[in-house]
Order: structure tokens, then sequence, then C-alpha cells
């Protein structure tokens, strides 16, 4: 995955920018079956309608570590992604070769990362997954990262699985029709793939002991424990996992008029975005901040002094 982020910085150039008088951007989301995409997709319409000249579409990408890369190149101008990637983007750790050039905007929602496996299957903890079919995610997505940060902090890597590299929509398809084992999704409560799968397949989502989640928190210290009701999917039993924030990245040579306008008017619209995405709940400014190992971009920063209780 390393070599892969490489060749795509290569192939993309980084340094490279859009004309400053480029009026169409894109925010990069995720796949359509996630909450990335209609929740960049609700952001750009606020943003086109209430900015003159304007013009913003969400681009389906792989997830966080493609659209943090992106923005760092400036090919999108805002990107979201998983805290503990924008952590890793602004450390200059694997996948990333060195330290990108993102700041965060705000922090949008908690994202749960869920491994889902057949309500019947064997397989009941992380450990169970040895020598299983198991689908971590796309290949430069923030699923990918987790998926193998949270095996690794257990003692397992991927050579004790028989890793498959699947998006939302192929991992629950795959999991549907009996090809892979178990698969991870890394979204929201409620995330429309598991949503889609638990009404036509009874399923079931790995729950984590308190002594796991220490482990994984040790090592990643970005995740925190997240307990999902009974009924947070269609006849799947409450379970425990690991969450991290999701947030908004944006290149942090943008300027700082821009990011506090693009900030701004996400608040003051947030009733709008809060009845197209449900998630939208935990938008708020007080939550701006829960990435505390990345910083806030400095025109988000002066919105967040004004407006911080």
């Amino acid at each position: 995955m390393y070599k892969a982020v490489k060749k795509i910085l290569f192939i993309l150039g980084l340094g490279m920018a859009i004309p400053a008088v480029a009026a169409n951007y894109t925010i990069g989301t995720g796949s359509q079956s996630g909450t990335y995409y209609p929740l960049g997709g609700t952001l750009a319409k606020i943003w086109s309608d209430n900015i003159p000249g304007f013009n913003m579409r969400a681009e389906v990408t792989a997830a966080s570590v493609e659209n943090i890369i992106k923005v760092a190149t400036k090919k999108q101008l805002v990107g979201i992604a998983m805290g503990n990637v924008a952590q890793k983007a602004w450390d200059g750790n694997k996948p990333f070769p060195r330290q990108m050039p993102t700041e965060v905007l705000f922090a949008l929602y908690p994202n749960v990362v869920q491994f889902i496996v057949p309500a019947d299957s064997n397989i009941h903890t992380v450990e169970d997954l040895k020598g299983k079919k198991v689908s971590l995610g796309a290949p430069g997505s923030g699923t990918r990262v987790s998926s193998v940060n949270i095996l690794n902090a257990l003692g397992i890597s991927e050579k004790d699985i028989r890793p498959q590299s699947l998006n939302y929509t192929a991992t629950t398809s795959a999991i549907a029709n009996g090809q892979i084992d178990a698969g991870v999704i890394v979204g929201s409560l409620g995330v429309g793939a598991i949503t889609e799968l638990a009404l036509t397949r009874n399923i079931r989502i790995l729950s984590f002991s308190e002594q796991d989640l220490k482990k994984i928190q040790a090592a990643n210290p970005s995740y925190q424990p997240l307990k999902a009701p009974q009924g947070s999917y269609k006849n799947v039993p409450a379970f425990t996992a690991p969450a991290v924030w999701n947030v908004l990245v944006v290149n942090k040579k943008m300027d700082k008029e821009m990011a506090y306008k693009l900030t701004k008017i996400a608040f003051e619209n947030i009733g709008k975005i809060r009845q197209a995405i449900g998630v939208a709940k935990f938008m708020t400014v007080d939550n701006m901040t829960r990435l505390s190992g990345v910083p806030l971009h400095p025109g988000a920063q002066q919105y967040y002094k004004e407006h911080h209780q």
C-alpha cells in the first residue's frame, strides 16, 4: 500500500496547484454507499448556493488516503478523512511517504470500525479471523488503514489472514454471497452499506473486549470505544467497537478568508445539513477540535475562537 501511495503522489505531482481563479471545485468523499458521499454532496451544495461564483461537486474516491493526497496536491479543495489517517498525514507516517501539507477545517462525526460476519459464523473475536478470508477495505482508503492498525494492535498481521481489498459495496456483496468470511466497514452507525445488508442477510458485528480496546487505544490514541445499542441495524445485537472522528481536511496554504468562509457558511446552515444527513448532529462548534493532534486551519481557528462557548 505504501508503494501505491507513492505512485499516486508521483502521478498527481505534489506541489502542482489549481489556478487561483478557478471557480469549479470538488470535495473528496468515498463510495456512494457510504456516508462521506451524501455528506460531501450536501456540503458542496450549501457552499455553492451561498458563495457567489463558487461551484463545487462531490467526487467519488477511495476515501481518506486518496482525499488527503488530492488536497495536498491541490486536486481537490476539500476532502473528508478519518482522523487517524489525517494524523498520519500530518506526522508524515505510512501510508504517506512524507508529511502532507494538510490541516483540519472542522471535525464531522465519529466513525465506527465495524467487523461484519454472518450471524451463524463461528467468528466471535478478531483472534478468530486468523486463516479466514477478510475484506480489509479498498486500497488507499481509511478503512484499510484502520483495519490493519487494529489487527496489528492485537498482534495479528495480514499474513495471519487471507486479506481481500474490497470497497464497501463489494464487501457487503461478498458477505451476502458467502465469498468472504468477514469484512470491515468503517462508517457511522447506520451507514447505508451495512443497513442494506442487514435487510436481506442475518449478520453480526464483532464486539471488542475492554482489554482489546485498551490495547487498540494504547497503539492508536485517536481511537475511542463506542457502544452501539441493539437496533443500530436490523436484528444486529448491541456491540462495542473502536471509533475515530472524521474531519474535513484542506491544504494548509488555503487562503485564510476562504477557510473562514467555508466554516462560517457550513455552521450557519447546519440545520439544513442535519435535515439531509443524520450524523451531522455531531457537527457543532464545540466538536470542531475533536482531532487534537492536527491543527485547525487558521481561518477555521478564527471562527472557532469567535463562536466557541
